[in-house]
């Protein structure tokens, strides 16, 4: 059987990504506008309506009208957007967050991909709160740097495009200096937590790539669990994953380009036993396990094919 997919979004970075990972494979035709058609509603419209599966790049308010948009039952949607990662009737698609999610993917109608940084904060936190080692009212601290191409074509211009009106050539900077970022809520929902997380942000002078870390004070936990505790959890949590591996904290340093041009996800617990502190780390590809990986990952799921068909490994 093969499936039709429209990506609404095609020629942003998500979108260009996404598309390179289904050329060419057997089962999947795609339904691809040219620029004239695109502007076009009723073409748009119609090819909204005629995809098996949709999968949006789109700014939040324009994922919406898209939704909005598809009439017809039998299309199946995954949002790459943050537009509905909270919302009601949508489900989460983080395949490896919960027992049974992938099988709730599968499924599923419409599924929200997760966000970048979400995708590690989440990955790192959320076995923990389960198994019960970290207090589900702790008030968490994620510190998180990604990769310039996070912020599409824009920020690409920013750091690239000498001529562009914002350009910098600045190494590094850090933003939501306001604590109200977007992904906040949907991190606090996911991890099913108590309180929003400290959410600090930044970009730095790399195309992609992105680096997540979470502190921990161990020492001040009910049950005191052990670096050893923290990571065999994890290591539970992720053992049966072809996609999230949990490595040795035995490395002095870890690069934001760690995961780059792949969709992998790793994780790696650190830490001083003697003062019972813990720095849990994820690295992952923005544009990968962070965006179009995860879409291309999710359609697998929901089409029946092989989960990492057309993933880079």
């Amino acid at each position: 059987m093969t499936i039709r997919v429209f990506i609404d979004g095609a020629v942003g970075t998500t979108g260009l990504e996404i598309r390179e990972r289904l050329d060419g494979r057997d089962g999947i035709e795609q339904i691809i506008l040219s620029d004239k058609d695109r502007k076009d509603a009723a073409k748009r419209e119609d090819a909204l309506n005629s995809a098996d599966f949709v999968i949006l790049c789109l700014p939040d308010d324009a994922a919406r009208d898209a939704v909005e948009m598809i009439k017809a039952a039998k299309v199946r949607v995954i949002d790459a957007s943050s537009a509905h990662r909270v919302a009601d009737g949508w489900s989460y698609g983080f395949p490896e967050l919960e027992p049974g999610q992938a099988a709730q993917i599968a499924e599923a109608a419409r599924v929200s991909n997760p966000g970048c940084y979400p995708t590690g904060f989440l990955a790192l936190v959320r076995p923990l709160i389960r198994a019960g080692l970290v207090p589900h009212d702790h008030p968490l601290t994620v510190n998180a740097v990604s990769g310039y191409s996070g912020g599409g074509k824009s920020m690409i211009a920013e750091f690239e495009d000498a001529g562009a009106p914002d350009h910098t050539d600045t190494a590094f900077r850090n933003y939501g200096l306001n604590l109200a970022h977007k992904h906040v809520p949907e991190m606090t929902k996911h991890a099913r937590i108590v309180h929003p997380p400290i959410f600090q942000p930044a970009v730095a002078r790399t195309y992609r790539g992105m680096l997540v870390e979470v502190p921990l004070p161990l020492q001040a936990f009910t049950r005191r669990p052990s670096l050893d505790a923290i990571e065999n959890a994890l290591r539970e949590a992720y053992k049966d994953s072809p996609i999230v591996r949990v490595l040795p904290g035995d490395v002095a340093t870890v690069r934001i380009e760690e995961d780059a041009g792949t969709d992998r996800l790793s994780l790696r617990v650190f830490g001083n036993p003697e003062t019972g502190q813990a720095r849990l780390v994820a690295t992952l590809d923005n544009l990968g396990k962070g965006a179009a990986g995860a879409a291309v990952q999710n359609l697998n799921i929901m089409a029946g094919f092989e989960q990492t068909a057309g993933l880079v490994l």
